[in-house]
């Protein structure tokens, strides 16, 4: 048998509460090893940027223990846990230089001269600024600020980084840029990664594993494909991707599939969280996993529908149809020939797999 590793940042049996009363963390247990770019999504409220400032320091745990490469860190200052951290705001120092900046944590670190320099500049050519040593982070664009923050982070090489939301301020395409470059640097330097976050494309685009947070807990934790195509619950279905949500009764259940009538439609579903016969469910499946007009035959599910409404979105139309008694059915379907004469008011039918289609708790 392979040697189980040791994690390299532990929660074990984590709670935190401010008021003695409601638990924002409860009973939280989180392995992640080295290495690992490891996403806490949720929304707000939900506890996540609580772990993550109780990782860096700024918050206690009221109970239990966090553990960093097998040391307990409960009472370690957050100066002395060797962090590197990157916040939304950039937090930098605007009487600075940009090279100054990203100076100071090593000089915190008492590094020669000669080292601080060479550190600076290979930090600076990381987050492509190399030229931008000299100006105050005033002379910058909000996008240009991100890096010097990311590159104040990473300056000193640590083992563990942590980013609190770092490109919630920027436009949608800076975003998404910074994305595959904090990806990037990532694969490149080799090191942990805790990322918190509200937006579930950016956890989707850039995370080894998401946690997905909600009231305090872990509501799943997984890989990427996993979360998106296999949700635990009907709280992870929805909040990852948008989803189709039908309620329905649990009418058989036969081993990892059952049949659940929705508004008198009989609809074969994976039984995957619920609570057996006769049971209330959410019946979980994404737009993209409809067919339309599917050739007779090909699928259990088909049922007809009526199209409600298309809305041209280039590479594919989102056409809200009308079935089995939900008025707000969404099928992506793909921009072709084959669906160019679709119009309002239109009689199709819809189908799709038993395994695209998930029973969820109620």
């Amino acid at each position: 048998m392979a040697e189980k590793k040791t994690p390299f940042v532990q929660f074990v049996e984590v709670q935190k509460t401010y008021d003695g009363e409601i638990l924002v963390v409860k009973d939280l247990n989180l392995d992640i090893q080295a290495g690992e770019f490891v996403t806490m999504l949720g929304p707000s409220g939900s506890g996540k940027t609580t772990c993550l400032m109780m990782l860096a320091g700024f918050e206690t745990p009221t109970e239990g223990t966090i553990m960093l490469g097998g040391r307990e860190l409960n009472h370690v200052p957050p100066h002395k846990r060797g962090i590197g951290m990157v916040f939304q705001n950039y937090a930098l120092f605007p009487h600075m230089t940009v090279a100054e900046n990203l100076a100071f944590p090593l000089q915190v670190r008492k590094l020669s001269k000669a080292d601080t320099e060479a550190k600076v500049q290979r930090a600076l050519d990381m987050v492509e600024l190399g030229a931008f040593g000299g100006r105050r982070p005033g002379q910058l664009s909000g996008g240009q600020q991100q890096r010097v923050a990311l590159a104040r982070a990473l300056v000193f090489e640590p083992d563990l980084v942590l980013m609190d939301e770092p490109l919630g301020a920027l436009d949608k395409n800076l975003r998404e840029q910074m994305q595959y470059e904090i990806k990037h640097i990532h694969e490149q330097l080799g090191m942990t990664v805790v990322y918190v976050t509200h937006d579930q494309s950016e956890a989707l685009t850039m995370s080894d594993r998401i946690a997905v947070f909600n009231d305090g807990k872990i509501q799943q934790l997984a890989t990427p494909p996993d979360l998106y195509e296999r949700p635990d619950n009907a709280f992870v279905a929805e909040f990852i991707g948008e989803n189709n949500r039908l309620r329905g009764t649990v009418k058989e259940v036969n081993g990892t599939s059952c049949t659940v009538d929705v508004d008198g439609h009989i609809i074969q579903a994976l039984s995957v969280n619920h609570n057996g016969t006769g049971s209330q469910t959410t019946l979980s499946l994404r737009p993209e996993r409809v067919a339309l007009d599917p050739a007779p035959g090909s699928m259990p599910n088909v049922f007809d529908a009526k199209v409600e409404e298309l809305i041209y979105l280039g590479d594919h139309i989102r056409t809200r149809v009308s079935t089995c008694g939900d008025d707000e059915f969404i099928v992506k379907v793909p921009n072709s020939h084959a669906h160019a004469s679709l119009s309002r008011g239109q009689k199709v039918q819809v189908g799709w797999a038993l395994d695209d289609c998930r029973a969820l708790d109620a």
